[in-house]
């Protein structure tokens, strides 16, 4: 029987144009994806690269700026440009602090959209402020992006649905059931292996459609094969998601308008409504000290250590001996002060960076705990995650950022209270950035419990669908 409806179904599909509907449906959204994935990473890529080489002639000239200066010769460059001084160097030629992207980065845009990928932390820079948001397009954040991953989480559902909505109702509609009914198989049984061939034959239409768009985009997908077997691995699991659903529908159902309907009700539940309603709950349940009045504490407490900054000076010096000068005819400037002040005022507003930050890992653990409601939340997690663009990922680079800012500015710091000129000899100890990946989690976890969660709906279906006596109401009509 099942070879029967194995030969039957091609020619079904073949004959109603599905498979090369599909096929061209796939390779079109795949491709298109794949190249907008594509341009944005090269985009990201150029970014860094023109920061760099900014970076580059800015040191080339700052090297010859000093050399002028060692030698004794006139410089045309004003006195508060002239690199001999710590804060120069600290201020106007900054290091590019940049986080490439990983291997996988084109198939999610994930958070990249809202951070900016490189930095060059000053040595007055506030830190311990900065958010790495850039300013992005209202309608790009609205809609978010044309990338692999929208398709397979928001459309590649709706394909299956109009895929299968109609397996058993359209049998009914057209009266063939009652020849079905003859035939020995129950109806559960008929219903599944029908949408086991359709899951099949989409299967490979998905597979084929990845493997032809990563050559025409020169992707060496089987380089990085362990991650292709996993995104392979993530569609296909969600995939049988959606026919799990699509299986319960059309035995709990009846006509194909109201299989339809349910269906995409489903959809609109699980990829939007589910989704907001946990975002929404994690910010009632943990909201975010506001952060107008954190920016405004922090003007505050800068305009009041303003007043006082000889005094803290003083207390800076008293608890850093080395930085002591014995020698009367040397002083203390603008530069001395305000770094001293500084130091404070990044110790007085760490309470409220800390509570800002514990509720934002608050949220984020509540999203990691209910995500299995959805699971177009956890594969759009997983893909992120590969692709290295989740939340997380941003948070692991914002981290180093702020521990190469202090590097940075611990290298200059003695420069300018020992009213040390900075040399040419000094160049080449200048801290350099070296950014590390987050670790990769561990994603197969993800396919398994999607598979765990698939069987059982397929287990509800056969055990409560009240389709069970249809084939003994059938046949004694």
């Amino acid at each position: 029987m099942f070879s029967y409806n194995f030969r039957y179904e091609l020619k079904l599909l073949l004959r109603s144009k599905w498979i090369q509907l599909l096929s061209i449906i796939l390779l079109l959204l795949f491709g298109f994806s794949i190249y907008n994935g594509k341009g944005k990473v090269t985009k990201r890529k150029t970014d860094i690269v023109a920061a760099k080489d900014e970076v580059k002639e800015n040191d080339e000239m700052m090297l010859k700026l000093l050399d002028s200066v060692e030698k004794g010769m006139q410089v045309s460059a004003s006195r508060w440009t002239i690199p001999t001084s710590p804060m120069v160097v600290g201020n106007y030629h900054p290091r590019v602090v940049a986080m490439e992207p990983q291997s996988m980065a084109f198939i999610a845009t994930g958070q990249a959209d809202l951070f900016t990928h490189y930095v060059k932390p000053k040595v007055t820079g506030d830190d311990f402020a900065l958010n790495f948001t850039e300013m992005t397009s209202p309608v790009q954040l609205l809609f978010g992006s044309f990338d692999l991953a929208f398709v397979i989480v928001y459309l590649l559902p709706l394909l299956i649905i109009a895929f299968s909505y109609n397996v058993l109702s359209s049998e009914k509609e057209s009266g063939s059931i009652r020849l079905l009914a003859s035939q020995p198989i129950r109806i559960q049984n008929w219903v599944l292996q029908k949408l086991s061939l359709r899951f099949f034959w989409l299967s490979v239409l998905v597979i084929l459609s990845l493997l032809v768009t990563f050559l025409i985009f020169n992707i060496e997908w089987f380089s990085m094969f362990q991650s292709f077997s996993m995104l392979i691995g993530l569609i296909l699991t969600y995939m049988l998601f959606w026919f799990a659903l699509a299986f319960l529908v059309n035995l709990w159902v009846g006509s194909s308008a109201k299989n339809a309907i349910s269906l995409l009700g489903l959809w609109v539940l699980f990829v939007l409504l589910v989704p907001s309603m946990l975002n929404q709950l994690s910010t009632t349940l943990y909201p975010m000290p506001s952060r107008t009045l954190m920016i405004n504490e922090m003007r505050g407490l800068k305009a009041e250590v303003a007043k006082k900054q000889d005094k803290i000076l003083d207390n800076f010096l008293r608890d850093h001996p080395e930085y002591a000068i014995n020698d009367t005819t040397q002083t203390r400037g603008f530069y001395h002060r305000y770094m001293a002040s500084q130091r404070l005022v990044k110790e007085e507003l760490k309470p409220v960076l800390t509570a800002y930050e514990n509720q934002l890992k608050k949220q984020q653990a509540w999203v990691e705990r209910l995500k299995w409601v959805s699971p177009a939340i956890t594969i759009q997690e997983s893909l992120n995650k590969m692709a290295g663009t989740s939340t997380g990922d941003y948070e692991h680079f914002r981290k180093q950022v702020v521990t190469f800012s202090e590097t940075w500015r611990s290298f200059l710091i003695p420069f300018l209270y020992n009213n040390q000129n900075f040399t040419p000899a000094d160049y080449p100890k200048l801290p350099q950035f070296t950014f590390q990946p987050k670790p990769k989690t561990k994603q197969a976890m993800v396919p398994v419990l999607l598979l765990i969660i698939t069987t059982l709906l397929f287990g509800i279906g056969f055990i409560t669908s009240k389709k069970a006596k249809e084939k003994s109401m059938l046949t004694t009509s």
